[in-house]
């Protein structure tokens, strides 16, 4: 493996102070630091930033990558208060803070699962600051769906959705990294993920405090997450006027726009043959190519 592959990504703290709260993001910075940032990458729920860096890194010969940590994810210190959310505005509104950071021309605006959802919500506010985006299967229920989880009756009841329950059963604390990465080795979301990137996201995934090791996200957040599905990621599609590349999992896919979706002559749709939701981990050379041809 070359030493851009295993070249560590410098850390920024970006101060961001919104009506959700203040605090610094991290984001991680690949690539030369003397260019415009080409590429902004926004990781999925439960995950981090340096969870993605074995995709990330090969791209940073010839790109300059910034990759944040969402609000209470990774060791961004915004705060996080899983209470009374209804969406993902509060991820949206810390993105436009990225945006707004950027010194240069508009950048590639790009993510997987959740962090592509927000990607696509903060760019529909900010079109000015985005030149493409690319989703790696990222969150986008059916219309009617979307409509459903806007009324008060059906946000409540997300709370029941599985993903929401299991979530909240996390294990949250840990002896150890070892004992981590025995835990999730091969099981669940992580079946099949290679040993790199899974130890990636334990870097930052995994927080000491006085009593061990503690997730990161906690439990509680990543639940509020899978509950909170008030947004209009449609209503973002039909304002931006900007290419939207979604490429979407064979299998487990979370994201229901149509191959050819009606109105929106600048959405383009691709299967991945063989992916599934986390095709990102598991077919990176694909993803990778997509982040790559969208940015040069």
């Amino acid at each position: 493996m070359d030493a851009i592959r295993l070249s560590p990504p410098r850390r920024l703290s970006l101060p961001v102070d919104n009506r959700w709260g203040a605090g610094e993001m991290n984001v991680l910075d690949f690539g030369d630091a003397k260019r415009p940032v080409d590429l902004i990458f926004v990781h999925a729920n439960g995950f981090n930033a340096m969870t993605y860096r074995s995709l990330l890194a090969p791209l940073s010969g010839s790109l300059r990558i910034w990759a944040p940590d969402l609000r209470g994810h990774g060791l961004t210190t915004l705060p996080a208060d899983p209470g009374g959310r209804r969406g993902w505005i509060d991820h949206r509104d810390d993105l436009i803070a990225v945006l707004d950071a950027l010194d240069g021309p508009p950048a590639v605006l790009a993510g997987h699962s959740m962090g592509g959802t927000a990607a696509l919500l903060a760019a529909a506010e900010r079109p000015e600051r985005t030149s493409k985006l690319v989703l790696l299967d990222p969150v986008i229920w059916r219309r009617w769906t979307v409509l459903a989880f806007q009324l008060p009756l059906l946000d409540r009841l997300a709370s029941r959705i599985p993903l929401v329950r299991n979530a909240r059963r996390r294990r949250a604390a840990f002896d150890s990294r070892e004992q981590a990465m025995a835990a999730y080795r091969g099981r669940g979301a992580f079946r099949g993920w290679p040993e790199m990137m899974l130890a990636d996201y334990l870097t930052d995934g995994l927080v000491e405090t006085d009593e061990g090791l503690r997730l990161a996200c906690p439990p509680d957040w990543e639940a509020s997450n899978y509950a909170a599905q008030s947004h209009d990621p449609w209503r973002a599609l039909k304002r931006l006027d900007r290419p939207v590349r979604i490429l979407k999992g064979e299998a487990g896919s979370t994201c229901s726009v149509p191959d050819r979706p009606r109105g929106l002559p600048h959405v383009s749709v691709e299967t991945v043959e063989g992916g599934t939701h986390f095709f990102p981990m598991l077919k990176a050379d694909v993803a990778r190519d997509a982040l790559f041809d969208a940015s040069v």
